[in-house]
């Protein structure tokens, strides 16, 4: 052999022996006990105790989902460029309540091309019929509407019918036995009950979460709309884009609102989100079903709410009921005895506390129903019963906004004393009879002068109203009207009853600074 093969033949000798040596440290400490055997990982058991409540709740939110999720669909529409939809993302960025569509909305302004938006919706008959919000299908394409069920068929749907006034609508696909969502009792929920929220929140289809009922009543103005009914339950159960037309369910697995806008500052959930009363979803679902539309019934009056000042100059004991602030003519409340100045305190035994409550109680009952109205009237109950009249006949349950705007008069008043009453910052004067004429009035005295930043400005009384009762006194001359004034205690109120220059009377209640 050469001496380069020797030497050759050494150094891979050699070479062999160091890789043995690190290969063989390298498993040192390495412990093969297991060899052979399963591997276990883990502790044998918890240290947590079992909790029967704990457990009880668990299985109870899971048969909830299991239960309701079946029953809710997703929706998508497709509408055509160059009409207003509803959705969010055409509102200004900055408006703190939305409505919502879900991510795959495309809006493109300047090709004006189809638009693309997605919602929720349950299953409320077993052939079809499936409730979700207005906006979520107002001005679709034709056939534009597609719904996926919870199994993952998907059907083609037909817009039944809608209405803006209260954002719902029905739609149907042809199918039959489908699972149906149980309907439960709005009136029965109460803030702090424990609700859960079903729908597709950012496309993420059969998402459930929970949360509490934290207001009831909530009137957000997002609908938009003189005769809107908004009448919201407040949530705080997450709900985003793509969940609207969705359920928000109790802990009986029963479907209690409809989901349907967000407060939030970016279009997304930051707290807090409002649904639709089931009670009053049934009713125009049942309408659209049956007529097409939602037969609505009106009570013809103007309405506001009554706070502390109110109550305290209409003699009731706390703040309660709403305030009529006007009856329409020939319409079904003034047929019925309903005046001015009353305050509705219940409809058919239920308290009415808020506009939206006693809008939500007449809305639901029908043209040609009647309802019982318990009424203050002259620090004394009363009842009236009211056949409600149709919105065809153009009457009118509206919620009456103040405007306290000064406006002035051009009338010349010739008087020969103006009072000023300093103690609710006003000066009135008295009314010749070209006043009287303009205002469509007998007595009464002109208001001249509002101090700013007074108990009357505040309470919204105006630089050219007349001022036509006190309590339950005319008043004719300024004299009568400081008279009036100067009998009332710190902390006491009076109710005034005025007609501005659009000559719509109105109430406007005043307390005496304490």
């Amino acid at each position: 052999m050469s001496t380069k093969s020797v030497l050759a033949a050494v150094f891979l000798i050699s070479m062999g022996i160091i890789f043995g040596v690190v290969l063989v440290s390298s498993f040192k400490g390495v412990d093969f006990s297991f060899a052979g055997e399963d591997v276990k990982l883990g502790a044998q058991q918890t240290s947590v105790k079992p909790n029967s409540t704990l457990q009880a709740l668990n299985e109870a939110f899971h048969n909830v989902g299991k239960t309701v999720t079946p029953s809710v669909v997703f929706v998508t529409v497709e509408m055509s460029g160059g009409q207003d939809s509803e959705s969010d993302s055409q509102q200004d960025p900055g408006q703190f309540f939305h409505r919502f569509f879900g991510p795959d909305f495309k809006f493109d302004m300047p090709k004006r091309g189809p638009e693309v938006g997605s919602g929720s919706g349950v299953i409320i008959t077993s052939n079809g019929y499936i409730l979700t919000n207005n906006h979520v299908v107002a001005n679709t394409k034709k056939n534009g509407i597609k719904v996926q069920l919870a199994d993952t068929r998907e059907f083609k749907a037909k817009l039944v019918g809608t209405d803006k006034y209260t954002d719902l609508a029905v739609i149907k696909i042809d199918a039959e036995n489908l699972p149906v969502a149980a309907l439960g009792n709005s009136d029965d929920v109460e803030v702090g009950h424990i609700v859960f929220a079903i729908g597709a929140p950012l496309g993420l289809k059969s998402t459930m979460t929970q949360g509490i009922v934290s207001a009831l009543g909530r009137d957000i103005g997002i609908i938009g709309d003189e005769y809107r009914i908004e009448n919201f339950i407040q949530t705080d159960a997450a709900v985003n884009p793509g969940n609207s037309g969705g359920p928000l369910v109790n802990i009986n697995g029963e479907v209690i609102g409809i989901n349907s806008a967000i407060a939030t500052t970016n279009a997304r959930y930051q707290g807090y989100s409002f649904a639709i009363p089931l009670n009053l979803a049934k009713r125009v679902a049942t309408d659209i079903i049956k007529y097409g539309k939602f037969r609505r019934g009106f009570l013809g009056v103007q309405i506001k709410d009554v706070d502390a000042v109110y109550a305290k100059a209409a003699g009731l004991d706390k703040k309660r009921g709403v305030w009529v602030e006007s009856v329409t003519k020939d319409a079904a409340g003034e047929k019925a005895g309903v005046e001015d100045g009353d305050i509705i305190l219940s409809v058919d035994g239920k308290e009415v506390n808020t506009v939206q409550t006693l809008q939500t109680a007449i809305a639901s009952k029908h043209p040609g129903e009647s309802v019982s109205l318990q009424i203050w009237r002259h620090k004394k109950e009363i009842t009236k019963n009211v056949t409600l009249g149709s919105r065809d006949e153009k009457e009118e349950t509206v919620a009456v906004h103040d405007n306290n705007e000064n406006n002035e008069s051009d009338a010349a008043v010739e008087s020969e004393r103006a009072v000023e009453v300093k103690v609710i910052g006003v000066t009135v004067k008295p009314i010749d009879s070209k006043i009287k004429k303009r205002y469509d009035v007998d007595k009464g005295v002109l208001v001249a002068e509002i101090e700013d930043m007074s108990p009357a400005q505040e309470r919204g009384l105006r630089k050219g109203d007349i001022v036509t009762d006190m309590g339950d006194q005319k008043v004719s001359t300024p004299d009568q009207f400081e008279k009036s004034i100067k009998k009332l205690k710190p902390g006491d109120a009076i109710m005034l009853r005025v007609k501005g220059e659009n000559k719509v009377m109105r109430f406007v209640p005043i307390e005496i600074p304490k």
